[in-house]
């Protein structure tokens, strides 16, 4: 079993990389894998809407999208972390994030379908649960279960020695942890034991305006 830890801050050591690594310890107590992915500090563009993604199952930028897809083929779980930058992601993780999960569905890549996810944010005082609602978007678009905690997840901060003085917010992300661990734990008996994955029907799209 194995957890991708992505961190969507443009700092590599930051606040988010934080809580992420409080994460990382009790994953390791429970003997889950994991890896962190960084998305990097070099400018990321948005979508552009050129459709290449549903002829290759790529993103037809070179960048760290494409990276994150292959690797994310292999994992059994994802932890998102971004700081909030008015009471949103980053600017930068919200391209990534839309690039990442188009690329996936246009493609046919199933590669986040029933996997566990959740999302985290740091910030410096308020903004954290508007950012959480629009990262937990895009599991449900992309049918993954949403791994709670005991509270919303958030740690608090400006630097990374005060995000490691929020007793509170570092709780969070240790049940986060644990909740994790325990879904894909179950998920795997599940598996071994023969309960098979939902019956998939074709999807249905309708617009608005005919």
């Amino acid at each position: 079993m194995k957890v991708l830890l992505v961190n969507g801050s443009p700092h590599q050591h930051g606040c988010t990389d934080a809580a992420l690594n409080e994460i990382a310890e009790i994953l390791k107590v429970e003997s889950v894998e994991f890896e962190y992915f960084w998305i990097g500090n070099k400018p990321l563009s948005g979508c552009i809407g050129c459709s290449n993604c549903a002829k290759t199952g790529r993103c037809v930028f070179t960048d760290s999208v494409n990276e994150f897809l292959d690797r994310a083929q292999t994992a059994d779980g994802f932890i998102f972390g971004s700081p909030v930058h008015y009471a949103a992601a980053s600017g930068a993780m919200t391209c990534f994030m839309d690039r990442v999960f188009f690329a996936d569905l246009c493609g046919n890549r199933n590669t986040f379908y029933l996997k566990p996810a959740a999302a985290i944010v740091s910030a410096r005082r308020a903004g954290t649960t508007a950012a959480l609602d629009q990262l937990n978007k895009y599991f449900l678009h992309a049918q993954m279960p949403v791994i709670p905690s005991r509270y919303w997840n958030m740690v608090h901060g400006a630097t990374p020695e005060q995000v490691r003085h929020d007793e509170e917010g570092l709780q969070i992300m240790r049940t986060l942890a644990r909740n994790m661990a325990w879904f894909l734990k179950c998920k795997e008996a599940g598996i071994n034991s023969g309960v098979s994955f939902p019956t998939r029907e074709n999807r249905v799209s309708t617009n608005f305006i005919r």
